[in-house]
């Protein structure tokens, strides 16, 4: 499922931009917002852009301290787009797998298989690992894997803020209609999802579906939607 364009709004403004020129905007947007506070106590911060693999129309542009950890990171894309059952998780950055192994039944395939790459612990300061530019993956869930793709787009300086790891830009939810109507899906069916579009139902049409009630998900604004357990943020 992909669409000819990915809208999102900018939190600091409010605008809506087309994914395409959401980073162009958010230069000038956090270049004003840096000069407004001019004076005030700041602290050091990574702008990381993050973005669906193979759904690329789900994305997010945050904005997190240099002094957290891999593991903070972690817990924010979790809570924000990806936990449903305490799956296993790991960072691939410059060759490296930095984990995060919570013992739960995915975990059999690492002691199957073993490491792809050398592993290290998530419990690594950012400034440890990133550098602008820096391109890397994250995985959540070792069976039914959802995959993501960073980049650490600037080092900046900026005023305290309420919450440490805030979201600059987000996208708005994919416009994706019911296969037999015209209204909105608000059902996807997790046993059809790589079948097409026809695993998109709206509540009317998820109730004669032939998979039956048991196999649907709700529609969410994550690229995680139709997989395993996955009902939706924890954290909006």
């Amino acid at each position: 499922m992909a669409t000819a364009s990915s809208p999102g709004k900018c939190n600091l403004c409010g605008e809506t931009f087309e994914k395409a020129g959401m980073t162009r905007h958010l230069i000038a947007c956090l270049k004003k917002q840096a000069e407004q506070a001019s004076g005030k106590k700041s602290q050091k911060v990574f702008w990381v852009s993050v973005a669906g693999k193979w759904l690329p129309d789900y994305w997010l542009h945050l904005e997190i301290p240099t002094t957290t950890t891999l593991l903070d990171l972690d817990q924010f894309l979790r809570d924000i787009w990806l936990e449903c059952c305490g799956h296993l998780s790991a960072f691939t950055i410059k060759g490296v797998d930095y984990q995060l192994n919570t013992g739960m039944v995915d975990s059999m395939w690492i002691d199957i298989f073993g490491p792809s790459n050398p592993t290290k612990s998530m419990k690594v300061k950012l400034y440890d690992v990133f550098s602008l530019g820096l391109e890397f993956e994250h995985q959540y869930d070792f069976g039914t894997t959802t995959e993501l793709q960073l980049k650490v787009i600037e080092e900046r300086e900026r005023a305290p803020v309420s919450k440490e790891t805030r979201i600059l830009a987000r996208n708005d939810p994919p416009d994706i209609h019911c296969a037999k109507c015209s209204q909105p899906a608000t059902q996807v069916c997790s046993q059809c999802l790589y079948d097409g579009p026809k695993a998109w139902l709206c509540d009317r049409h998820a109730r004669t579906h032939k998979c039956g009630e048991d196999m649907f998900l709700p529609v969410v604004n994550s690229p995680r939607v139709g997989e395993c357990g996955y009902t939706g943020s924890w954290e909006e």
